[in-house]
């Protein structure tokens, strides 16, 4: 079967195909401002032509004619001209900026709404320094793709136009002999381009390795300093930015390769003008003005020439920072948006599993046909060994992960029928890692309802036992907690994200070890903080310290994805089973903290 050849716009991001797209989706919007733009950058060119030639006049008034009234007005005139292509200048540049800004803004929008739109497996399986790097180099390598086609078109082509013009109106000739350099260059840069393009890709992934260290680096600082891992991580982010280094000296050699022979090309042009024009003044009786008017034009006309030649090197190695975000926000997302769903009304908060199974990868079973009840307003502990999908659970019951098989039904509704939003704004969630945003601690507690006022902040970091240690600081509701609320302790920390919870004021509550980093002072305090959160509220606990649940109305032992017993802590004792042997493994004391409280 013949094989046809293939087309460019095959490639989704081929370069014709990802600047006609930049072009029709981004550019077109701003075409008034463009519109603008072009005119200026039209007036701009016709100033500096109309400047070139009139300075030939000004020469023929002063060795020819020897007019000094002449030479007076001629230069006046080139000055208003210069004025002209100045103001014209600003006024083409400050409005592509503010295109650009724009077109900036709107691409760093729309990248992180996509994220936003991810599932969580989705950011498991990346680095967030890769986002970043999308974010930043990859919105501005778009504004900067079309920055160049605007200037290349308006700019740099008016303006060679127009000295063009300049050259043939004075000597049609002459401007041939100038011209002959252009053919051998283009040939010379054809070849460069696809070199650039995988130095460009080469170029952006090792600034994201860079990106990638400093950030895990600067998160993992108290690790790094426990472990005096400070050599270690310079040599790693030296030999990233060697290979960034080493890259962008290539791309340096490469992009600029064409230069020497291009001013080589160059000076034969201009030598042959001059020996040229020179004979032409000397022997066929030419005005000096014409030829110093034609080499003035002819000058300037090699640098507007000399980035038009380099418009297809520079293109391709700023398109790989566009495609590297459009990828990303052309991606199906992996959390779809399900608002079109009904959402989830509660009666009772009663909480079912039915023959769940999942699986992250593959043929890598986690949860293996579960089945329990969460009783509404009552506490459902889960224990177990690490790995035996404790967590998973309530990813699932987040719907951070879809089931792959089997059902999650609240009073009588299967999640996966209800939306997202919907089910999320009716569970609260505290984890063992609590995160804290670098804001204040009114805001952080604010977040579990934005619109809260001041009176049910208090009331709520009151009844997570965290008032007293608040207003303890300066600064009190205003103090700023830091990078992931690294100013805080452990314990102040959970009693924020418990106090973030209780301003929820959902009917589901989902704890993931809340108390397990803690020592046994802010574990008690904590407690007490969950107690009031657990109050009528349908609550599922993980927990690792069992003296924690003891009083739990339902504890289910999980391992290996599947449930192996069940009772309340008194009957699993007598049974004498994996329960029993958890909890005597971890010495349970008579001074054990108050567990969590069935009835609260």
């Amino acid at each position: 079967m013949a094989q046809f050849p293939k087309k460019i716009t095959d490639d989704p991001y081929a370069a014709a195909v990802l600047i006609r797209r930049l072009i029709t989706e981004q550019g077109i919007i701003y075409w008034r401002r463009y519109l603008v733009a072009f005119a200026l950058m039209a007036l701009a060119a016709g100033a500096t032509a109309g400047a070139t030639y009139v300075l030939g006049q000004v020469i023929n008034q002063a060795y020819v004619d020897k007019n000094i009234p002449g030479i007076a007005m001629f230069s006046g005139i080139t000055v208003v001209l210069l004025f002209i292509k100045g103001v014209a200048t600003y006024g083409h540049m400050v409005i592509l900026t503010k295109i650009s800004n724009a077109i900036l803004a709107t691409n760093q929008r729309q990248l992180f709404a996509k994220l936003m739109r991810e599932s969580v497996g989705f950011f498991s399986e990346r680095h967030s320094s890769e986002f970043l790097a999308r974010l930043t180099a990859g919105a501005k390598s778009i504004t900067d793709v079309l920055n160049m086609l605007v200037n290349a078109v308006g700019r740099d082509l008016l303006m060679l136009l127009a000295m063009i013009g300049v050259m043939v109106w004075q000597d049609p000739l002459m401007s041939f002999i100038g011209l002959v350099a252009v053919p051998p260059a283009m040939l010379v840069l054809r070849k460069l381009v696809k070199r650039i393009k995988g130095l460009a890709f080469n170029q952006f992934t090792g600034t994201a390795d860079i990106m990638e260290t400093m950030q895990e680096s600067l998160q993992g600082i108290r690790t790094v300093k426990a472990f005096t891992l400070e050599e270690t991580m310079q040599r790693r982010i030296d030999e990233n930015i060697a290979v960034v280094e080493r890259n962008a000296n290539k791309m340096a050699r490469v992009a600029n390769r064409s230069n020497p022979l291009m001013e080589m090309l160059g000076g034969f042009a201009v030598a042959g003008c001059l020996m040229y024009g020179g004979y032409a003044v000397v022997a066929l009786n030419a005005t000096p003005g014409a030829f110093f008017s034609f080499m003035t034009a002819f000058l300037m006309a090699t640098e507007p020439a000399k980035r038009l030649a380099r418009l297809n090197i520079d293109l391709n190695s700023q398109l790989v920072g566009a495609r590297m975000l459009l990828e990303v926000v052309d991606s199906p997302a992996s959390e779809q948006s399900d608002d079109d769903k009904p959402a989830l009304k509660l009666t009772d908060a009663r909480i079912e599993l039915r023959d769940v199974s999942f699986s992250y990868r593959s043929g890598e079973t986690v949860l293996n046909r579960m089945s329990f009840v969460a009783e509404p307003g009552k506490v459902t502990a889960l224990v177990g060994p690490s790995g035996g999908g404790k967590s998973t659970v309530l990813g699932l019951l987040l719907r951070f992960y879809e089931v792959t098989q089997g059902d999650i039904v609240i009073d009588g509704q299967p999640i996966s029928s209800v939306s997202r939003k919907s089910l999320r704004a009716q569970t609260a969630y505290v984890g063992q890692d609590v995160y804290l945003f670098r804001d204040t601690i009114r805001n952080n507690i604010a977040f579990g309802k934005p619109d809260a006022s001041e009176d049910e902040i208090v009331e709520a970091a009151k009844a997570a036992c965290a008032h007293d240690f608040i207003t303890g600081f300066p600064l009190g509701y205003d103090t700023p907690v830091g990078e992931h609320g690294t100013q805080l302790s452990g314990g102040q920390r959970q009693r924020i994200a418990v106090a973030r919870a209780l301003l929820k004021n959902a009917p589901i509550i989902l704890l993931d070890e809340a108390t397990a980093a803690l020592d046994s002072e802010s574990e008690r305090q904590v407690q007490e903080a969950i107690e009031h959160l657990c109050q009528n509220r349908t609550t599922i606990v993980i927990a690792h310290r069992l003296h924690t649940i003891m009083h739990a109305d339902s504890i289910l032992v999980v391992e290996g994805g599947e449930i192996v017993e069940q009772g309340r802590h008194d009957e699993l004792l007598r049974r004498g089973g994996r329960y029993a042997s958890f909890f005597r493994l971890q010495h349970h004391d008579a001074g054990a903290l108050a567990p969590i409280s069935a009835t609260a």
